[in-house]
């Protein structure tokens, strides 16, 4: 047993030697291995270093030089007009200087705490920061995570476009990295102070505290916590979390408080006085405005909102753009004399107000704007109720969601046949027409003509939400979480007069829809142009929108809207009105019955289309529209059309369009003419009448023959006591 176990022992000991020998001729080649890839790795990071390096340089050849003249003295943007006519020079008026000794602490540290906690530490980026806001953009959409400091912030704004690309997010670091080297970060900061926007016409700190505030550059230190923290919260948004515009409250409140919760993060404030300060209304202390003299300032302002809605970063006041615009002067100064006294239009009250839009049919370029009357009417990025009112606008949306999508989709013609009867919501709750009764059978043109509801919902339901829906959104009309009703079959969403001046254009334009704009293009100080003019869009066909206007021109010539007919002109467009519900009308004491809340005219020619709303602000006392004063929507249209409308040419009937008596026909379409109407047949007479008339008809003859003396002597008699009477 012993030799056998020896044996064995020894055999496992020689078959493990063979295995370690075996172990050591490999391990030379595992090395091997090991440093091929080493070696790779490194030649691969040389070569990634090497194209880095080329990138960066490529990309920073023609990056601008450190002008100290354009760190100090922001650029203003200039305005013209259709023409190219200059008007107006923003940006240098409300622009203080003040120096670091100036600026309260507390402003530093809001500013500091908001917009780069890390200021003082980095040397102009701040790497963790950029890091993130990087994985960000490369998850997301390049440009949607920032990440600059506020030392980019002045390079962005000094020397940069506002384009979001990587060879100018690159542009920037560089020069970012640069200017710490060449100034202080006081005197940076002061750069960042001096020419940062801050909406209400401010630039710098020392701007906003004197228009927000009342407050001279010489006592920036009386500004409160609150206010500071207000302030330093603007840079994001000026336009949306400016408090002196009142839609803008509740954003400017979280906003400032966002700021003063900053402040407490980095342990510039406590808690307490975090807590205080967040307890003052973010209106306590601002200032009234005063009126600056620009001209034209209600429309600058759309002009301005338009440029920022899709030039992302861009400050006016310092970007020096040059700015043309849509704006026909002429038009724009009787819009404002109609508007603003009572010699074109009288209107019933001071509180009375009305808003319009007037743009060019083809392009969608606006001309004129009629923003507001008296306390409502707009100032520079205010409250412009030609771009932000938001009211029901009735049933001039029945062209937009009903009869159009009727005729695009179902080829329906102008007679098409629908039965106004009782009807009820699928909520079950009852439709009414204006003049509270039933119809029966009648052709869409005679609903349209006479604005009867119950036509409108029946036709809404025969299209179908979603096609309607479509038609709709294709001519720029926007939905509330992108839902629609049945309630908006007779006008139950909220719009404003520029949406509907632009759908109604592509009825105007033979289906073709120009998004309405009040910007031609930007010039940036090197030359570059951005155009804003829309690409043209074919919503629908031809035949559609010249159906449709015809049917509107009934409207004008013989139905709802009378009062807006232009006799030489080719005129087409809806009223509508909305209704105060019955609780409304109990609690502020309005008639019950036939007053309105909203009045709405939306028509157009060839030339222009406009649409205007006219009502009250608020309920109250006496703010209610009764009788005649529905029309005055109508009789502002008839007026700038009549001072403006040039071209008296019609609307051409499209080929596809035939028309058989009154009404109008899609060729091809399922739809047929109804048959003529069959000639209505005399009753027989009897034959004894007949013989009657006829022996009566010989008898007379025979009296009234040249050879009876008896009848010549009978008529010369006659003919006596005619004359001596």
């Amino acid at each position: 047993m012993s030799e056998t176990y020896r044996y064995r022992e020894e055999r496992k000991q020689a078959e493990r030697a063979k295995q370690q020998e075996q172990k050591k001729k490999k391990s030379p080649k595992k090395g091997s291995l090991w440093k091929k890839i080493l070696l790779a790795c490194i030649i691969l990071g040389v070569l990634s270093i090497g194209t880095g390096v080329i990138t960066f340089a490529v990309m920073i050849k023609d990056v601008p030089s450190l002008d100290a003249s354009k760190l100090v003295d922001p650029l203003s943007t200039k305005f013209y007009d259709r023409n190219g006519k200059f008007l107006y020079e923003y940006g240098k008026e409300k622009r203080t200087k003040i120096t670091y000794n100036q600026v309260p602490k507390k402003l530093e540290h809001a500013f500091v705490a908001t917009e780069d906690s890390h200021f003082y530490e980095h040397h102009g980026i701040d790497i963790k920061r950029t890091a993130k806001a990087i994985f960000m953009n490369v998850t997301g959409d390049f440009g949607s995570q920032g990440g600059s400091t506020i030392t980019q912030q002045v390079i962005k704004n000094s020397f940069l476009t506002p384009q979001k690309t990587l060879k100018r997010k690159v542009q920037e670091w560089y020069l970012a990295y640069k200017l710490e080297q060449k100034y202080s970060k006081h005197e940076i900061l002061m750069m960042y102070f001096n020419k940062i926007y801050l909406g209400n016409r401010s630039y710098g700190v020392a701007a906003a505290a004197k228009n927000y505030y009342g407050l001279d550059a010489n006592k920036l230190n009386k500004l409160t916590l609150p206010e500071a923290a207000m302030i330093a919260g603007l840079p994001q948004s000026p336009n949306n979390y400016d408090p002196t515009k009142p839609k803008n409250k509740e954003a400017a409140t979280a906003r400032r408080n966002l700021v003063l919760s900053s402040m407490h993060r980095q342990g510039y404030i406590t808690k307490k006085q975090m807590q205080d300060a967040m307890k003052v209304p973010v209106t306590k202390g601002l200032v009234k405005k005063k009126n600056q003299g620009m001209p034209y300032e209600a429309f600058i302002d759309a002009a301005v909102k338009e440029v920022e809605g899709k030039m992302k970063n861009v400050d006016i006041g310092t970007a020096g753009l040059s700015i043309y615009m849509t704006l026909d002067p002429k038009a724009q100064d009787y819009a404002n004399k109609m508007m603003n006294t009572n010699e074109i239009i009288s209107y019933p009250n001071e509180r009375f107000q009305g808003a319009f839009v007037f743009l060019d049919s083809k392009t969608g370029e606006v001309r004129a704007i009629g923003s507001g009357r008296n306390e409502y009417k707009a100032g520079f990025l205010g409250n412009n109720f030609a771009v932000d009112l938001i009211r029901q606008p009735g049933s001039t949306f029945k062209p937009i969601l009903d009869y159009g999508p009727a005729i695009e989709y179902l080829n329906w013609s102008t007679h098409h046949q629908l039965n106004d009867q009782p009807t009820t919501y699928s909520t079950g709750q009852q439709i009414q027409n204006w003049d509270r009764r039933y119809h029966g059978m009648m052709s869409i043109r005679t609903a349209l003509q006479w604005s009867y509801n119950i036509p409108a919902l029946l036709t809404l339901r025969e299209v179908g939400m979603d096609r309607a829906k479509n038609f709709a959104k294709q001519l720029g009309i926007t939905f509330d979480h992108n839902q629609i009703y049945e309630s908006y079959a007779i006008g139950g969403n909220t719009v404003s007069p520029l949406e509907m001046a632009g759908a109604y254009s592509a009825f105007a334009n033979q289906g073709v829809y120009n998004q309405p704009h009040f910007v031609q293009k930007v010039v940036f100080p090197n030359g570059k142009v951005k155009s804003f003019k829309p690409k043209p869009k074919q919503v629908m066909h031809d035949y559609t929108a010249y159906m449709i206007t015809d049917m509107l021109r009934d409207v004008v010539d013989s139905g709802t809207g009378k009062a807006a007919n232009v006799p030489w002109l080719d005129v087409a467009g809806k009223t509508g009105t909305t209704n105060f519900d019955e609780r409304t009308s109990l609690q502020y004491g309005y008639p019950l019955g036939n007053v309105a809340k909203d009045s709405w005219f939306t028509g157009y020619t060839p030339q222009y289309t406009m649409s205007v709303w006219t009502g009250y602000v608020k309920n109250g006392s006496g703010n209610y529209l009764p009788g005649d004063t529905t029309h005055i929507a109508q009789i502002m249209f008839s007026k700038m059309m009549q001072a403006f409308g040039t071209d008296t040419s019609t609307f051409q009937q499209p080929s596809d369009v035939y028309q058989m008596g009154n009404d109008l026909y899609i060729r091809g379409a399922a739809e047929v003419p109804p048959p003529p109407k069959p000639v209505v047949q005399p009753k027989k007479i009897e034959e004894k009448v007949v013989k009657k008339a006829k022996a009566w008809e010989k008898q007379t003859q025979k009296e009234k023959s040249p050879g009876n003396q008896k009848w010549q002597e009978k008529k010369q008699k006659e003919n006596g006591k005619n004359k001596n009477h």
